[in-house]
């Protein structure tokens, strides 16, 4: 993985859609690697006034108190996750920031890159954080692929959301597929990098071992092109987290081009991802995620987006499989 984050066009050049905190600031743009496609256009100038007064201001490490902001690496094309709507980055996670920045009193820029990339952005300091519906993975916490071999340090994770997956078929499901035992001997197509795409192999290696035909996987740069395939028949099934799923199949064509197909499964937490090295951050992190899970202000967020299933009671670390 690069230092630098390209488009993922999975999904997002997110701009925040951070609601503006009550002190004036000034802004200036985020500048990028030439393969960043787009980020949010404002960035909070260091020495200008910061929001000292925030309830957790005083738990995150001097850096971000100084610069006012916490760089925010994604892949808005993810929607209701976070897309790209108006010119700027919009949902559940933009909204969920947006409510941890008033307890820490500074602004969450989003930039959006590709998504198998926004890890190492991290330990080459390009991003502070990644929220971008990325799973909680003990790979993922330890630095490894999905062959168990080492590509970087690992990262921590905040938990602040629970998951399943689901299949997103083609509207009338023409090839009768209600589970991943159906899709032995089809063509299936998924996001690159993602969990979604260690979920076909594994399902690949079982359809092979119970000789039910082979499962042949076509990865993309972005989920929406992984949709297209789905929708123009090349391939059978996308893989996506429930909300995803539903989102896309209700939105979609006002509804006609996709469906879900069976119920959710392998639940699991959504984290904000962190450098291993910023604990301090990672620990202010926590507190504000409980403070606005106290509040009801996470409540709002779930209820806004209707993906209140998916709500977690507490903010844990490392929690995931």
């Amino acid at each position: 993985m690069t230092g630098c984050v390209t488009h993922r066009s999975a999904v997002i050049t997110r701009l925040t859609t951070v609601s503006s905190i009550a002190v004036a600031s000034t802004l200036l743009f985020v500048s990028g690697c030439g393969d960043q496609t787009k980020s949010n256009d404002g960035d909070v100038k260091s020495g200008t006034t910061k929001l000292s007064a925030a309830p957790l201001f005083s738990k995150l490490p001097k850096k971000y108190q100084d610069a006012g902001v916490i760089k925010v690496g994604t892949d808005a094309a993810y929607a209701p996750m976070e897309y790209e709507e108006g010119g700027k980055i919009v949902g559940i996670d933009p909204d969920i920031a947006a409510a941890l920045g008033q307890e820490l009193g500074v602004t969450f820029v989003f930039t959006s890159g590709t998504f198998d990339g926004l890890i190492s952005s991290l330990n080459t300091g390009r991003q502070d954080i990644v929220m971008a519906a990325m799973s909680d993975t003990k790979a993922r916490q330890q630095g490894l692929d999905d062959k168990g071999e080492r590509v970087g340090k690992g990262v921590d994770f905040i938990d602040y959301f629970n998951s399943g997956v689901s299949l997103l078929i083609k509207k009338g499901n023409p090839e009768k597929v209600m589970s991943l035992d159906d899709l032995c001997g089809k063509k299936v197509a998924v996001q690159r990098g993602t969990i979604y795409q260690d979920t076909f192999k594994a399902q690949a290696t079982k359809c092979e071992k119970d000789a039910k035909g082979t499962l042949t996987i076509e990865a993309f740069d972005t989920d929406a092109e992984a949709q297209t395939r789905v929708k123009s028949g090349g391939a059978v099934a996308d893989l996506n987290d429930y909300p995803v799923a539903a989102y896309i199949a209700k939105t979609a064509d006002g509804g006609n081009d996709f469906e879900v197909a069976g119920g959710q499964t392998d639940a699991g937490p959504f984290g904000i991802a962190v450098d291993k090295d910023n604990t301090q951050l990672r620990d202010a992190l926590q507190e504000a995620l409980n403070a606005v899970i106290k509040s009801g202000a996470y409540k709002k967020v779930l209820e806004k987006w209707d993906v209140t299933n998916s709500a977690v009671s507490m903010a844990t670390i490392n929690a995931g499989k």
